[in-house]
């Protein structure tokens, strides 16, 4: 509240989705018109804020003048015919697509280590001394390792990084999307380790200790000190001007989509265990 008159404040200009749907109306009900000879053609190829490229080259048809169009009181219409830089936007924000479904798998491995792990830890040897750590209480290696990594990734590793690429930013956004990728399949592989044991134990009624589970909580931790920031700072970087706020929902809405194909799995492997 101290500091809302150094907030710096810029009026809303409309509903993006409004723009994408918008594009692909035009492009779906112009489909049937000849692409142009040159992109120099379509409207406000020469005002256009954004650089034309070829990619998806059937929205270009949305940014068309054709007879109609062309008439004074129709060229202005946004519902008539598009500007490039509105088709050059939707270029972009499909192109965050294939990240976007890529991260998803990342949010899959986290839910599995804030719910099942912790299913894990009712059934395994949590005594300490006299006292019964709580199966729940093991989340916070979790928080542990995202505090660590998170610091000594802007410490340490792009610093590191930055003397070995030469690049100002050390990793690149999709370079740490991709370590925290890998650092996700690593936890799943010391999970499947432990899980094994412990019901290949359990079958001679020995529990082992359920802190065998916190290298898997180390590595998704350590997944996400790297993950969460490159993804975020990717959809941010890559999003159009008019649609960063949309680009962060889009980005947050994976992880939404990751505890979804989580439970998805678990209902699948329930079910066919109940199976066999």
């Amino acid at each position: 509240l101290a500091g809302t008159r150094l907030f710096r404040y810029k009026s809303p200009q409309g509903s993006p989705l409004t723009i994408v749907w918008r594009v692909f109306f035009l492009a779906f009900k112009k489909r049937k018109l000849p692409h142009p000879s040159d992109p120099s053609f379509l409207n406000g190829y020469q005002t256009s804020k954004i650089q034309y490229t070829p990619m998806f080259k059937c929205l270009d048809k949305a940014a068309i003048i054709d007879d109609f169009a062309a008439k004074d009181e129709n060229r202005y219409n946004q519902w008539i015919v598009s500007t490039m830089t509105e088709v050059e936007e939707v270029k972009m924000v499909l192109k965050l697509f294939p990240i976007w479904s890529t991260c998803i798998l990342f949010w899959t491995v986290y839910s599995q280590m804030t719910t099942f792990t912790i299913e894990q830890a009712t059934f395994m040897d949590r005594q300490v001394g006299l006292f019964n750590v709580p199966a729940g209480s093991f989340s916070v290696f979790l928080f542990l390792s995202i505090l660590l990594f998170t610091s000594l990734n802007e410490r340490v590793f792009v610093p590191l990084a930055r003397r070995l690429t030469g690049n100002v930013q050390g990793l690149t956004s999709l370079q740490r999307v991709g370590v925290g990728l890998v650092s996700a399949m690593t936890a799943m592989i010391a999970a499947a380790i432990v899980e094994m044991q412990r019901k290949e134990k359990a079958q001679h009624g020995v529990k082992i200790s359920a802190f065998w589970l916190v290298p898997q909580y180390f590595f998704v931790g350590a997944g996400e000190g790297f993950a969460y920031v490159g993804q975020l700072e990717f959809f941010i970087r890559e999003a159009p001007e008019r649609m960063k706020s949309m680009s962060t929902g889009f980005f947050l809405s994976s992880l939404a989509m990751g505890f979804y194909v989580s439970s998805l799995l678990v209902s699948v492997v329930d079910e066919t265990s109940h199976e066999t």
